[in-house]
């Protein structure tokens, strides 16, 4: 077989050193007892591994964690693994099974341990529910399955015909789905919507009744909280609904992203409203798609046929400066962007961020949890990890204590074509990366235990 061994994930720290994460490169699952003579150099130095007994085995889908004592260095490491598996169901001769040895080596980056909870949200896989080649539960269930995160959001609105209510036995199935992996459900995105027709809008309790639904399937799911747009329930809605979350135990977090930036009128009015609450189930959860120092590349190129040269080189080279924004708007009020292009256009002036990382210091206290947005993994200028080292670097110095999740969110499926499971686990290794690159850590491997992980 020439499935790989090493993915680009497999190097990563750990509380107490490092681990080697090592794919089954076999078109079905085995028994642990299959493995033998496992074999892991870091660096050229021979670390030693010990193999578990017992029944368990070896799940497809699973990795193999070659736990080694010793903080590493993050940065490049040379990773070398060989074994030996015995393929129990096919003879190699008359009296013996056949016992095939594998062996990889690659360079890989190490990524650091963050002291805080990485997640992932189900709606990076949205093209896949899309289009629905599996039940859209499946493939939620799948996220975890495949080992890319124990702690996935989720989307009501992708996942059941009979959104905004989901039957009780349905959530409760899905919940002990992902709990049947190791994983649990973190934060839930709600929805409200405010319209019943182009002219006609729900009042106050019938807001609510859109909401309610959509909170007994989060406490259903066992989730801890729900998502909405900051400022969008608004302070009386806010104030009917604090019981509700204080009953079913859930948060309610009031997301900042794109041009939201926290001292623009609208955004501060808002964040005053509920920080006036005094109550730690209403909080912030904050999208880095608000401090996004350059554009995404692939973004860049999908526009390009759209705008002219002029502007391109502005949105390439300047996108932080003030008359970036001001010939972004000219453009549109010209009419000159296609009708094809208008929604890819108006990410420039909604869902893409000119604000810094330092501009979050004075909301920390009110956050409660992050999405880490990206658009592609095009890491140039440091474009996709400088916002990540910057706010990990302010979490520790300003929020040592934070307990949220930090949530990778892809948005980048109107232009972008790629593999949701592929592309979400290389952005959580890059983000962990990122995220802890300033912690001094000293390498010094001494030993390795082989483990199963998801």
């Amino acid at each position: 077989m020439a499935l790989p061994i090493l993915s680009d994930d497999a190097l990563a720290a750990t509380a107490d050193g490092c681990e080697v994460r090592v794919s089954l490169p076999w078109i079905r699952s085995l028994p642990l007892s299959s493995v033998s003579e496992v074999r892991l150099h870091l660096d050229g130095r021979e670390c030693a591994v010990e193999v578990p007994d017992g029944d368990d085995w070896w799940f497809v889908q699973d990795r193999l964690a070659l736990r080694v004592r010793g903080p590493l260095l993050p940065g490049p490491h040379t990773v070398a693994v060989s074994f030996r598996l015995l393929i129990p169901y096919l003879p190699a001769g008359p009296d013996a099974p056949l016992v095939l040895e594998f062996e990889g080596e690659r360079t890989l980056e190490s990524a650091g341990e963050t002291p805080w909870t990485l997640a992932a949200s189900a709606f990076n896989w949205t093209p896949e529910v899309i289009r629905a080649m599996r039940p859209a539960t499946d493939i939620t269930v799948g996220i975890v399955a495949s080992g890319v995160a124990r702690v996935i959001e989720l989307e009501p609105g992708q996942l059941w015909r009979s959104f905004p209510v989901t039957p009780r036995m349905e959530a409760a199935e899905l919940r002990d789905r992902i709990a049947a992996t190791s994983g649990r459900v973190g934060i839930v995105g709600a929805s409200l919507d405010d319209w019943l027709t182009p002219t006609t809008r729900r009042d106050e309790e019938e807001r609510l009744a859109f909401l309610l639904p959509q909170l007994r399937t989060a406490h259903d799911l066992g989730a801890e909280g729900v998502r909405l747009p900051i400022g969008q329930a608004g302070p009386g809605l806010l104030r009917r609904m604090q019981p509700l979350l204080h009953e079913l135990d859930l948060t309610l977090y009031e997301e900042l992203q794109g041009q939201q930036a926290p001292d623009s009128p609208p955004v501060a009015r808002a964040i005053d409203e509920l920080a006036a609450l005094e109550d730690a189930r209403v909080r912030l959860l904050v999208d880095t798609s608000m401090i996004m120092p350059a554009l995404p590349v692939t973004y860049l190129d999908a526009l390009a046929p759209s705008v002219p040269d002029a502007l391109l080189a502005r949105l390439t080279d300047a996108w932080l400066e003030p008359e970036t924004l001001d010939a972004v708007v000219s453009h549109l009020r010209s009419g000159a962007v296609p009708p094809a292009a208008h929604a890819l256009f108006m990410n420039l002036l909604i869902r893409f961020g000119r604000s810094t990382t330092e501009a979050l210091r004075g909301i920390l206290p009110l956050v409660g949890a992050f999405h880490l947005k990206f658009w592609d993994l095009d890491d140039a200028d440091g474009r996709v990890s400088q916002p990540l080292r910057d706010l990990g670097a302010l979490l520790r110095d300003a929020a040592p204590g934070f307990a949220g999740t930090l949530c990778s969110e892809w948005g980048g499926h109107e232009w972008l074509e790629a593999d949701p499971t592929d592309l979400t686990r290389a952005h959580l290794a890059l983000a962990t990366r990122a995220l802890t690159a300033s912690e001094d850590v000293q390498r010094a491997p001494e030993g390795a235990v082989l483990t199963p992980s998801s």
